[in-house]
This record gives structure tokens, C-alpha cells and sequence, in this order.
């Protein structure tokens, strides 16, 4: 009968074809929650909702789950609200993000400029690890430390207070200092993490703590040991005027 089909034709749609016959506690979690999803599917909605969906399962689970989910939509075309505190799963399934800070829009755009262009600091601290170095821009140039940046969004700003971020992907470790200038730390301590390795350090200015990530293949070049002291320049880092990190 009609139903029959329906139901076939959704759990074909959430790839359980088949399962139909089972009871929820012969499913898995990911099971369960496409199962939920074709159930919201039924009625055919123009927009779809979905609160935290993913929440409750494990890691691995959510990582496929989220691919199916982008697959899904690509080929069924229905519009989903997704909320997340988990930037990485928005950033791999929405076209487009909204990012909120106590019922407040901070920023609106494609995963790549919400990400590569946060507007502001929240935004940035939001999306992920990152390191923060305080300075002072004088005409376009920031100074933090030895290192002199240029800044040209901020060339008619001067002698004022100012924050750089940067990525731990972003900061470069070097055992000679660079043309550019650099800050000088000490290796504390070492994480080897699937294909990237994880450093802490300590700024020997007195600056603080600095976190950085190098891939497999450079850490095993370098061949960096803890304890050691090193160079570290940046790659990429965004300026924001004011101790607080204000635009």
C-alpha cells in the first residue's frame, strides 16, 4: 500500500533499507537518528529543524553522520535549520552559518568566510584554538615583541593597544631567526596526535604560553625535542585594535 512505499522509500533515503522490521533497541544510535530524520522526512517539510541531533553519540559516529546528512541534502534539496556548538560539524554541513553570542548575530556567511574572516573576536575564538599576542600598531604596523607586523587596515591608527591571533597551524617553529623578526620560546612539551604534532611552549620574554601544530611529515624533518629553544614567526595572523580585542 501507500504507507508501505513511503516507508521504503525513506528508509531507502537514510540508507536502512531493510531494518524496517526492527525495534529501536536492535538499532545503533547513528541508526536511530536517521530513523528519527525519516520520520521528519514523512510529512515532506519545506523547512527541516534540527536541535543539536548528533549530541549524544560518540565521535565517530557524529563525523558520519554529518557526511550522510550533507550528502542528504544535496541530493533531497530541503532547507534545514542546524544547531550546533560544534564548530566543526557546522562548518562541514551548512552552506551557510550563522554565529551567536547570547541571542546576539556576531557574524553571517559561507563556512570559508566565517572561518578565514571572522569579524571579530568572539567569532575567531569561537571557531577553534588560537593564540593571543598583545601589541601596539603605530601607522600600520603592529609591534609584539621582536616581531613587527603590517597591518594596513590600521595605517591611520597610532600607538594604540591591540591583539594578534593566531592559529597553532599558523605559527612556524625554526631553530634561526627569520628576516622578519621573531619571538624566542622553549619546548615544554610535545603531543604527537595522529597526523599532526602538538607543541607546547613558553615565551622566554615572559609573554605566556604559546600553542602550535605541525604536521607528521615536518615534525619528523625538524625533529624538534622538548626542552629546546626555537624561533616562532606567523603565518596569517588577524589584528584586532584594543586590550580586549575590539574591532
Amino acid at each position: 500500500n501507500a504507507i508501505k512505499t513511503k516507508v521504503d522509500e525513506l528508509l531507502r533515503l537514510v540508507q536502512l533499507d531493510g531494518l524496517g522490521p526492527r525495534y529501536p533497541s536492535q538499532l545503533s544510535g547513528g541508526q536511530r537518528q536517521r530513523v528519527a530524520l525519516a520520520r521528519a522526512l514523512a510529512v515532506e517539510p519545506k523547512i527541516l529543524l534540527l536541535d543539536e541531533p548528533f549530541g549524544s553519540l560518540d565521535v565517530k559516529v557524529r563525523k558520519d553522520l554529518r557526511r550522510w546528512l550533507r550528502k542528504l541534502h544535496d541530493e533531497i534539496h530541503v532547507t534545514s535549520l542546524f544547531v550546533t556548538h560544534d564548530q566543526e560539524e557546522a562548518l562541514e554541513v551548512a552552506d551557510r552559518i550563522v554565529v551567536m553570542n547570547k541571542g546576539h548575530i556576531e557574524q553571517v556567511g559561507s563556512p570559508d568566510e566565517i572561518y578565514d574572516r571572522p569579524a571579530n573576536p568572539f567569532v575567531y575564538d569561537f571557531l577553534g584554538r588560537v593564540n593571543l599576542f598583545h601589541g601596539r600598531v603605530h601607522n600600520g604596523r603592529v609591534q609584539i615583541g621582536e616581531v613587527d607586523l603590517d597591518v594596513p587596515q590600521h595605517s591611520d591608527t597610532d600607538n594604540e593597544a591591540a591583539i594578534a591571533y593566531v592559529r597553532p597551524h599558523d605559527i612556524e617553529l625554526n631553530r634561526t631567526p627569520s628576516d622578519k623578526g621573531d619571538i624566542e620560546a622553549k619546548i615544554e612539551e610535545i603531543f604527537p596526535i595522529g597526523p599532526s604534532v602538538r607543541f607546547e611552549l613558553i615565551r622566554k620574554d615572559g609573554g605566556g604560553r604559546i600553542e602550535a601544530e605541525l604536521t607528521r611529515e615536518r615534525y619528523n624533518e625538524m625533529k624538534f625535542i622538548e626542552g629546546e629553544e626555537i624561533f616562532i614567526s606567523f603565518r596569517n595572523p588577524r589584528v584586532f585594535l584594543g586590550e580586549g580585542g575590539g574591532i
